[in-house]
């Protein structure tokens, strides 16, 4: 066996005994686990986000439902309301269903690596860091920190995404079979906070002696694709007020954005930029550029406002208005709010 199989989970565990990050999910080094639900909706969170944006919603999270069975009982609108701004929705829908999912086994999350990704909305990541890290499986646990840190450690220089499987091979030879969640989060800390993407401390690290990537420049692993330009789309967002309440639709369950308050718009979510007929008849007018970016592909979204008086046939439809002096309780994802702050500082 590789010695280094020993050696560095040691030496990490060691670093980080002292090194750890005070999270509010987490719990001390060396201390019992904590309770499953906290690992669990802290994991959903932190996928693509940093976590300085997840803390407060982790609080609010737990102060608004503090156990999984609170949140399975929630109704969507409420938690994609509360989830606004975190981004990736689809996240927020699989969290509601998974949560269901254990409500319906009575509460208690299952306990291995397997039985949790057979659970609704749960990847390989996110149920080999409940494991690790809530239950004390030997599970390997493998993020972009992760990622970044053992591409160096071995200097890996197969590029990027071909580089994830001699990545994993060498993760799971080094994942401890004790303390398997401290060595999880310990791996974790060390990319966010020492072999970072950019200017690494490799004074500092732990495992420098092991590096064989320090020699060659860590910068340079690993190595990353070349960057496709992304696509470009437009589309045009509607503005309609009547009595100091703006008009919101609910977007369809599936797709992007999807079930959250929204401004009407032009199908620019569609397969194509689209160009549908506005919600009313009436006199339109340009009111600016929203530029919002998507992981797939950039927007540049037009604001249209409504200057006309037939606002009767909006009462079929599916919406509400919702009252200007509460836009923020809306819940509008990202992109919406940016148009509805272009519109509110035009009044």
């Amino acid at each position: 066996m590789d010695a280094s199989a020993d050696t560095i989970p040691t030496a990490l565990l060691d670093w980080y005994d002292s090194q750890a990050r005070v999270l509010p999910w987490r719990s001390p080094p060396g201390a019992p686990a904590t309770e499953p639900y906290r690992v669990w909706l802290s994991e959903v969170m932190l996928q693509q986000t940093t976590v300085a944006a997840v803390g407060p919603y982790f609080a609010k999270f737990l102060a608004r439902w503090p156990t999984v069975s609170d949140l399975a009982a929630a109704e969507d609108a409420e938690v994609m309301a509360a989830w606004a701004g975190l981004g990736y929705y689809a996240r927020a829908r699989n969290l509601l269903a998974c949560a269901r999912a254990v409500a319906a086994r009575g509460g208690s999350f299952p306990e291995t690596e397997a039985e949790l990704r057979a659970l609704p909305g749960l990847g390989a990541y996110t149920a080999a860091a409940v494991a690790a890290i809530a239950f004390g499986q030997p599970a390997t646990v493998v993020d972009a920190n992760v990622e970044r840190v053992i591409a160096r450690l071995y200097a890996i220089d197969e590029p990027l995404p071909a580089a994830r499987k001699p990545i994993r091979v060498r993760a799971e030879r080094l994942t401890p079979a004790k303390r398997p969640g401290d060595f999880a989060q310990a791996m974790m800390d060390l990319g966010a906070t020492v072999c970072t993407p950019r200017n690494p401390r490799c004074l500092l690290c732990p495992l420098a002696d092991h590096c064989i990537g320090r020699r060659d420049g860590a910068e340079r692993f690993p190595v990353k694709p070349a960057k496709a330009a992304k696509p470009q789309r437009k589309g045009r967002a509607f503005w309609i007020t009547r009595d100091h309440a703006v008009w919101l639709v609910q977007r369809p369950g599936l797709g992007m954005l999807g079930g959250m308050r929204a401004l009407p718009d032009d199908g620019w979510s569609a397969r194509s930029d689209g160009s549908a007929i506005a919600p009313l008849v009436g006199t339109w007018s340009a009111a600016g550029l929203v530029r919002h970016s998507f992981t797939h592909f950039d927007l540049d979204l037009q604001l249209m406002l409504y200057s006309g008086g037939d606002l009767d046939r909006l009462e079929g439809d599916s919406g509400e208005w919702w009252p200007l002096d509460r836009i923020a309780e809306a819940g509008l994802p990202t992109l919406f709010a940016k148009a509805a702050r272009l519109a509110l500082a035009q009044r």
